[in-house]
């Protein structure tokens, strides 16, 4: 029995009607009320965002302190960017902040997601507190740790005091303040973190999770040889999320110590608001905080790029 062959039409012959075209009128209703919905959005991106951004970059050029004419400078203050001792304090600093609390969050923050990844009681109760912090404002938050860790009548000296342990300086100490600032990051991140990992947690697939334990794999291997590469695609965002956030991270520094003591968490960002705010140095900061951009752009397309080498496309 043969398949019937689909029909020929001869030279000559009428084609079967295509489907009808839409009105030009009903296009044109559908993109302006598209845009009716989208232009605010969007004026408002252009107006907040987009038209500083660039605003800001000739003003990296000049010299001004908000009053005055500017007074053209080419890129003369980003070559004394290279020499600036306190820039260069500033740039040691965020770094240092940088590698301190972003594996910290990742390590803590799936580890968490691990935990509260059961079915066990009131744990919608437990996964509400872990988040809350999160969305708590860091400035309230920096408030709050001046009084926790206050090296007089502080909540954690209290605590060593009743364990015969010796009382910390922290927030008021050079070598304990950016340490301090960390903790107060991470309790203020892990729950974000905790929560991402949490829903890819979810969605690892059954079928694997039960064939390594089939084959005689305990917990600890089945978590590292099929749910952490299952993960990796998350690590990468979290990685780069957690990097921005660390490298602008301002506003805890700003209600906590504002850049003490003796400079110990003066980062690249205060020291921005330093130079544009308080001293009036608008044409230099903006060169730094476009400098600092730069890093910020290169360390993300880094990370971006050795997670998809190792098959990890987020982006």
């Amino acid at each position: 029995m043969s398949v019937a062959s689909p029909p020929r039409f001869a030279v000559g012959a009428r084609k079967p009607p295509s489907a009808p075209r839409r009105p030009r009128g009903r296009e044109v209703r559908r993109a302006l009320t598209g845009w009716a919905f989208a232009g605010p959005a969007t004026v408002v991106v252009i107006g907040l965002s987009i038209f500083p951004a660039i605003w800001a970059f000739f003003i990296s050029r000049t010299k001004w302190n908000g009053v005055a004419p500017p007074r053209d400078l080419g890129w003369q203050n980003y070559q004394r960017l290279l020499d600036d001792p306190n820039a260069a304090d500033a740039a040691r600093q965020s770094l240092l902040l940088t590698v301190t609390f972003v594996p910290a969050s990742i390590v803590i923050g799936l580890f968490v997601a691990v935990a509260l990844n059961r079915k066990i009681r009131f744990i919608g109760f437990y996964r509400t507190c872990i988040f809350v912090p999160y969305v708590a404002s860091a400035a309230a938050t920096g408030i709050l740790a001046g009084y926790v860790f206050s090296p007089q009548f502080g909540m954690v000296n209290e605590a060593l005091r009743s364990l015969g342990l010796p009382t910390q300086g922290f927030l008021e100490s050079p070598s304990q303040a950016l340490l301090t600032i960390v903790v107060i990051a991470l309790w203020g991140e892990i729950g974000f973190v905790a929560v991402i990992y949490l829903a890819a947690l979810q969605d690892v697939p059954k079928e694997l999770v039960e064939a390594a334990i089939v084959d005689g794999a305990g917990p600890w291997k089945v978590f590292r040889h099929v749910t952490l590469p299952q993960l990796r695609p998350v690590t990468v965002f979290a990685t780069v999320w957690q990097t921005i956030t660390a490298l602008q991270l301002f506003d805890l520094i700003y209600t906590s110590t504002r850049g003490g003591p003796l400079n110990s968490t003066q980062t690249v960002v205060y020291y921005i608001y330093e130079l544009a705010f308080q001293t009036r140095r608008l044409g230099y900061g903006a060169a730094l905080a476009y400098l600092l951009f730069a890093v910020t752009l290169v360390l993300t397309v880094l990370v971006v790029w050795y997670g998809r080498r190792r098959g990890s496309e987020v982006f």
